[in-house]
């Protein structure tokens, strides 16, 4: 008699930093259920990064249905496939949409959407951060008994994996003695303006970081090559990258870069679990103890960015970095 493989669905569906922060969740989940098949529902930007990803053996990217048609093949796709579990991390009334459309019978459920069976019914999930409230969602789930809950307690992901499914390349070309980098991220989303620091401040940073030995790397989207130039026209010397990396490809150059410094914003999240030492810059807009990356991270704020002093930055970067000017 064949044996029955056990299926099991995550959900996240966005946004790239919460997706980066709940790769630890992913990670956990794929330690519980070590020969299960997983798929990942998730949206079409985080599909070649979770193809890649050894937590799952399919994705899903049909995770935000708009027609009526769509909602209907979502439903049997996941009532067809008969899953012994759902892992919802997005929880969110888009997930909880998704569980209602599975009545009269849905799977078994994890998250908060209304009746599911291992509802996270911790009263203070809303104040927690990500990775603590994901790591406690998986304990009511019964899969993280000693999951660390205490603000502060629950690691960062592991992108490690990312370098293994990647063939060797230099991320960043240069000379046979190529200069230590920083990455900049000084972008965001164009609906959250008042996340980012100034493009003016992240230039005259962008002169002295250069003067004390590195390279200046700019990662982002299309949208944000206009901040590279203007970086550029400060300090020529400094890399344009926008439009040209995949997440993939930033968790690299973080993992070999000196510093990331950046908003609020994904790429500096991916830069961050990569392993770059990174220095985080956040207003009002967003709470540090809710979503701030977390490793060697330095966390700046100010409720307005533009009154955050560049020499406050520049002060932090150097905490961070020893200068590759003065270094033997």
């Amino acid at each position: 008699m064949p044996r029955v493989v056990e299926r099991i669905l995550v959900i996240k569906l966005s946004a790239l930093g919460d997706f980066v922060l709940a790769l630890a969740a992913m990670k956990r989940i794929r330690q519980a259920h070590p020969k299960a098949h997983i798929t990942l529902l998730t949206t079409p930007p985080f599909e070649a990064l979770a193809k890649i990803c050894p937590y799952f053996n399919a994705v899903d990217t049909g995770g935000r249905p708009e027609s009526f048609p769509e909602w209907v093949a979502l439903r049997k796709r996941i009532k067809d496939a008969g899953y012994a579990r759902v892992y919802d991390l997005q929880t969110s009334a888009q997930s909880n949409r998704i569980f209602q459309l599975l009545r009269p019978s849905p799977p078994p459920w994890s998250g908060v959407a209304f009746g599911c069976s291992m509802p996270h019914r911790n009263p203070l999930r809303n104040g927690m951060h990500t990775l603590e409230r994901q790591a406690d969602q998986l304990m009511y789930a019964g899969i993280w008994p000693d999951a660390p809950t205490e603000p502060g307690s629950a690691p960062p992901p592991d992108l490690s994996w990312i370098a293994k499914a990647r063939p060797p390349e230099r991320p960043v070309p240069g000379a046979n003695r190529p200069r230590p980098y920083v990455i900049f991220v000084p972008g965001g989303s164009a609906h959250r303006m008042d996340k980012r620091w100034p493009v003016e401040k992240y230039s005259e940073l962008a002169r002295i970081l250069y003067g004390r030995g590195f390279d200046i790397v700019v990662v982002g989207g299309p949208a944000e090559t206009d901040l590279a130039h203007a970086i550029q026209r400060a300090t020529p010397r400094a890399r344009d990258l926008t439009g040209r990396t995949d997440f993939a490809s930033i968790a690299m150059l973080g993992s070999r870069a000196a510093l990331a410094i950046g908003n609020d914003t994904g790429p500096l999240h991916l830069a961050a679990a990569g392993g770059a030492p990174t220095i985080v810059l956040f207003s009002k807009a967003s709470d540090p103890a809710l979503s701030a990356p977390r490793g060697r991270v330095a966390i700046l704020r100010a409720d307005n960015l533009a009154d955050l002093p560049v020499a406050q930055v520049a002060q932090a970067a150097n905490s961070l970095t020893s200068s590759p000017a003065s270094a033997p």
